[in-house]
Formats: C-alpha cells, sequence, structure tokens
C-alpha cells in the first residue's frame, strides 16, 4: 500500500457551539470563512468564551485527513511545528495515539490553536492563531522523510506561506512523489488566485475543492468548475455537500452521490472525504467506490463535533467495504 505523507499547520481545535451570530460579529469572522488572527485577538476571543461549553482536538485540516487516513490503516506520517507547551504534547500524543508517524518541529513559540465557532446549522467558522506553526520553514524539509512516502498531502492555508508551499512541492517533485492538495478556504483562494493557479499547473495532481472554493478559482459551478479544475490536475473533486461529489480521473467524470447524515458540526468533513477518497485511491477501488467510501466518512464526521470519527464507529468496518 501507497505511503502518505501530510504536511500542514499543526493546531489545536478548540471547538465552540454558538446559539447565534453575535460573536462572529463582534470579531468581525466572515461565517463559514476562515480568518489568521494574532495573539491578542486569539486571548482576546478566548476571554470572551470562557463559559461557553468547548471541545479540544488535535486538528489542522491535513492532520485531520492523515488521522482519517491511519484510523483506515494507510501507513501515513505528518509534518508540522508545535510548541513546547501542554497543547503540543496534547497535539503528538492524540496523532502517535491513532497511528500516525509523527516527523515534528519545536519552536519556542505557543502552539498554534484554531478557536471554531459552530452555529446551530452546522457552519464552522474559524479564528486561525497559527502560532509555532507559522515559524515552519524551508529549512525544516528534508529530502530523507519525504523519500519514505508515496504521496504527500498538502493544505491550501499553507499558500500563505509561498516560500514553504512552493519549496515543498519542489521537494516532493524531486523525490517522486505526487502532490494532492485541498483548497481549504473560498476567500483563501480568492486573495491568493495567482499562486494557486501557479500550485494546480505546476505541481499539484490531485485537487479537493468545495463548491465554494471551487467557484472562487474558476467562476464556474459544478461540472463547469469541474472541467477546468482537470485542466490542471489528473484527479479533481467537486464536494457539493448535501448534494453528493463530482470527480473527474483521467478525463471521466464521476457522479457521488451524498450519504445520509443529521447534520451536527461540518468542521473537518471536507478533511474526512479527502481521507476516505485517497485511501480509495491508494488501494485501487473504482472512482465510485471510492467517492463512496469518501461520503459515508464524511457523513459520519458531519454527525459529531469536531473532525474525528472514533474508532468505535462504523470506520472500521468501511475498510474495504463501501
Amino acid at each position: 500500500m501507497k505511503k502518505i505523507l501530510g504536511i500542514g499547520n499543526a493546531l489545536v481545535d478548540i471547538l465552540v457551539e454558538v446559539h447565534d451570530e453575535s460573536l462572529l460579529k463582534k470579531f468581525g469572522l466572515k461565517k463559514g470563512g476562515m480568518e489568521m488572527i494574532n495573539v491578542d485577538l486569539k486571548n482576546e476571543i478566548h476571554r470572551e468564551i470562557h463559559g461557553l461549553k468547548q471541545t479540544v482536538v488535535s486538528g489542522g485540516s491535513t492532520s485531520n485527513t492523515i488521522y482519517g487516513l491511519a484510523q483506515l490503516g494507510a501507513p501515513t506520517g505528518y509534518i508540522g511545528k508545535i510548541g513546547e507547551d501542554d497543547m503540543g504534547c496534547f497535539f503528538q500524543k492524540d496523532m502517535e495515539k491513532a497511528g500516525v508517524a509523527t516527523h515534528l518541529l519545536h519552536s519556542e513559540i505557543d502552539t498554534g490553536i484554531a478557536t471554531t465557532f459552530i452555529t446551530k446549522d452546522g457552519e464552522r467558522t474559524f479564528a486561525t492563531y497559527l502560532g509555532a506553526a507559522a515559524t515552519q520553514t524551508p529549512d525544516d524539509l528534508h529530502e530523507r522523510i519525504f523519500s519514505l512516502y508515496d504521496i504527500i498531502h498538502v493544505e491550501g492555508y499553507l499558500i500563505f506561506n509561498k516560500d514553504l508551499i512552493l519549496s515543498i512541492c519542489k521537494l516532493a517533485k524531486k523525490c517522486g512523489l505526487q502532490i494532492s492538495m485541498d483548497m481549504a478556504s473560498y476567500n483563501l483562494v480568492e486573495v491568493m488566485h495567482p499562486l494557486v493557479e501557479e500550485l494546480l499547473r505546476d505541481y499539484v495532481d490531485i485537487i479537493f475543492a468545495n463548491e465554494e472554493e471551487a467557484f472562487a478559482f474558476t467562476g464556474k459551478k459544478e461540472h463547469e468548475a469541474l472541467e477546468i479544475l482537470s485542466t490542471y490536475c489528473s484527479v479533481s473533486v467537486v464536494k457539493l455537500g448535501a448534494h453528493g461529489s463530482l470527480a473527474r480521473v483521467n478525463g471521466e467524470t464521476t457522479v457521488i452521490p451524498a450519504a445520509k447524515a443529521q447534520c451536527k458540526d461540518s468542521t473537518g468533513a471536507g478533511d474526512i472525504y479527502a481521507a476516505g477518497f485517497l485511501y480509495g485511491l491508494i488501494n485501487d477501488y473504482t472512482v465510485a467506490d471510492a467517492g463512496a467510501l469518501a461520503s459515508k466518512l464524511s457523513a459520519r464526521c458531519i454527525e459529531t463535533i469536531g473532525a474525528r470519527i472514533m474508532q468505535s464507529n462504523a470506520v472500521c468496518g468501511m475498510r474495504y467495504e463501501v
């Protein structure tokens, strides 16, 4: 089985359920989007949510995908940067418990935290303090680690660090890895469109985008957006939420139905979808079967708070049954 390496922002997710959008407006957060914040705003937000119920899990888009792949039984590794603090220790132990080989770097800066506001409709809005993750540089990349793997999965959030993401892609190609990328956020795609296009054109083999991200990049919806993405990448996926997803692999389009679910929290659903789809690819599933597994996993994900599906859930039973 092919080995998959992930690299991204090693964060701890603090998930907060809110009754309305008043806190989003107070802190200038666009519903459904992701905003980078500094340490002062992070501390202000945490003072404000102190009395609210919180769920704490290891997070970051790529780590969610790699964690999901590890639960499915895929050989995985993860590169990220954490602080020498309790949150960093928590992150490392959580990933290793899932069976992920961690290649973690350490910083004197605090571990990054993504505060996630979950509204009643299940939508999530991120206020992300990168912390130690922001100190990751091209000098932290090592060919000996990359050479252990066959595929590298990269989160779009790394696009904010142009030198880093370009160095990752160049080293991956040097080592013969396929590159998989999740677009991560529609507002990121809007702001960084030229760099996103450069990455897709020159490096990325497998691209995952939800309908908002696909529209932000192409200006088109659904099938038309997929068609444009497929001119860049041999494997292109557009996720349509409750309407399922579309995948175009080597010139052939597959319509993938959504699995039924009661949405409680959409945090990480796209990340877990990517885990299922990549698992199908490395096990030579048909595109329809890879998509079916991805849909089942993401459906189970949105029925819980956070981007984790426990071993007691049906995940393990879906390893080979789609």
